[in-house]
């Protein structure tokens, strides 16, 4: 008789899958816990400690540690070797196994958790029969994903008891990513354990990442690209965990820029809206509520916006969703922490409306989100750097002779914020308005001189710039990029500083009567 042995955590579809299993003509073998759920269902199963003559000890840390076991698995059923060894020792085949394992990574999440029953969730016997049967892949079925038991069952039916080989190997495959995700999580937990440890270096040796597919996407940057969607299985908010309220498919370019505009949103207290082209800030602003604060941002680069990303950092309302549709501005995608029905439906109204993907995060993301590590891949590796966080504040020297006054300081720091996220050599002109509001009125990004990148701010703002401020990511090499922004009426300027030209650079400043502030900090964004 065909054996089965089912040892599952996640109890999801398992007693219809023993039960389709037995209809088949499989004997079924079982561990405590399923043992248990099949018994209760009324399901013939023998449990392993019978049918290997061992019981479970140890509190349950050894239970399929077994020759019988592990002999049923990795068995040739074409080496007669292997049948002989069988024969002899008593070993039947196993032709299907089913497991899935322990809940390290949700444990390691819960509040109050201790080191000890974090420990106690790293499986062992459930990674060892999950490898064995997936490297016998080719006599053994081995099922670790509850959504592919209606899959094998069918594929028994239809085949008198046996699996096809491309479905086996699928299943191996499938197998062996798995336990690599499941090995990848604990290895990182031990990793952030060592990290805490004197003399350690921040980076381990060897890392190891473990991502879930969460979707196929049309295309990638560009039609010719394949692309998919990854999460790392967190359920947190995120882009990642978000439900998407309506619209159109995402691209791998909404997602891209979903995030940019998502992680400038989350840098303000205040009400905020961010606009986002081609991964770049066109227009920010923030005010006493959201339709005000898109008004601003729409107004910092309209042509821009149009078919650009909104994020904001407070539940889309309905205020907001009109402010939209009577602007006429289409946009791609509107992402938030939560979404009002009525605003959902609003954006309807707009001819464009039913294409616009709206994203619900379901909260905002806690720093664990926001601050993970950044990894670029490059040619025979990959880059891996922390978030740009940095461990203080900004600091507030006043370089010039002049320091700004109250109102240029909140709108110096505002501008600050905005000119991390922007592509650099990055120059961000923002204003505070008459009602307390702030907002963005040029954004220069992406080019290769400091200078061009004022040209093309000042350029973006027009007259705006009179009596607006400066940032600027970087320090000025020169004093040419300074001049640009003062000759279009800038009032004050932020920077780290840092330059062997300072002392000319802030020359130039107290030249023009403008108000220099140097942060101490670079906010290189590539």
């Amino acid at each position: 008789m065909r054996r089965a042995l089912l040892s599952v955590t996640d109890k999801a579809g398992v007693v219809d899958f023993a039960r389709g299993l037995a209809e088949c003509g499989f004997a079924v073998l079982s561990t405590g816990g399923t043992h248990r759920v099949l018994s209760d269902a009324g399901i013939a199963a023998t449990e392993v400690a019978d049918y290997t003559g061992f019981p479970e000890t140890m509190d349950g840390r050894v239970k399929t540690l077994h020759p019988k076991v592990h002999g049923g698995l990795l068995a040739r059923r074409d080496e007669p070797s292997h049948v002989q060894a069988m024969a002899q020792h008593g070993i039947d085949p196993i032709d299907v196994l089913c497991v899935n394992l322990y809940r390290f990574r949700e444990t390691v999440r819960r509040p109050g958790i201790t080191r000890g029953e974090i420990v106690e969730q790293i499986d062992i016997g459930g990674p060892a029969m999950i490898r064995s049967a997936a490297k016998n892949h080719q006599s053994v079925a081995v099922v670790v994903d509850p959504t592919d038991y209606p899959t094998v069952l069918r594929a028994l039916r239809e085949h008198a008891g046996t699996l096809p080989a491309e479905l086996l190997r699928k299943l191996a495959a499938k197998a062996f990513a798995h336990t690599a995700a499941y090995d990848a999580a604990i290895a990182q937990w031990f990793d952030c354990e060592r990290r805490a440890m004197p003399g350690e270096p921040f980076f381990a040796p060897r890392v190891a990442f473990a991502a879930e597919k969460l979707q196929d996407l049309r295309y990638g940057e560009n039609p010719h690209q394949k692309a998919a969607f990854y999460g790392f299985g967190d359920p947190s908010p995120s882009l990642a965990s978000a439900r998407q309220l309506g619209g159109k498919e995402l691209s791998y370019n909404n997602i891209l820029d979903a995030d940019a505009a998502l992680a400038l949103a989350l840098e303000f207290e205040r009400p905020a809206c961010v606009l986002v082209k081609h991964n770049n800030p066109c227009g920010t602003a923030v005010a006493a509520d959201l339709p005000r604060a898109f008004e601003l941002a729409l107004a910092g680069d309209p042509v821009s916006a149009f078919g650009g990303i909104l994020a904001t950092n407070r539940p889309f309302d309905l205020g907001t969703a009109k402010a939209i549709v009577d602007s006429g501005t289409f946009l791609e995608v509107v992402v938030a922490p939560q979404v009002e029905p009525a605003a959902a439906q609003e954006l309807l109204r707009a001819k464009w409306g039913p294409n616009v993907r709206v994203l619900e995060l379901g909260g905002l993301p806690d720093a664990t989100v926001r601050n993970r590590f950044v990894a670029r891949q490059v040619s025979g590796g990959f880059l891996l750097q922390t978030a740009d966080v940095p461990p203080e504040a900004p600091r507030h020297d006043v370089a010039t002779r002049r320091a700004p006054t109250e109102p240029e300081q909140a709108a110096l720091a505002f501008a600050w914020k905005v000119c991390k996220h922007v592509k650099s050599n990055a120059i961000v002109f923002a204003r505070a308005t008459d009602d307390g509001a702030f907002c963005t009125v040029g954004v220069g990004a992406g080019q290769m001189s400091r200078v061009d990148s004022a040209k093309i701010a000042v350029d973006k703002a027009g007259e705006r710039t009179r009596g607006a401020v400066v940032a600027s990511d970087a320090f000025f090499p020169f004093a040419d990029g300074l001049l640009v922004c003062a000759a279009a009426g800038a009032t004050a300027v932020v920077q780290p500083g840092g330059s062997k030209r300072d002392d000319e650079v802030v020359a130039a400043a107290d030249e023009h009567g403008i108000a220099m502030v140097f942060t101490g900090q670079r906010h290189f964004r590539h």
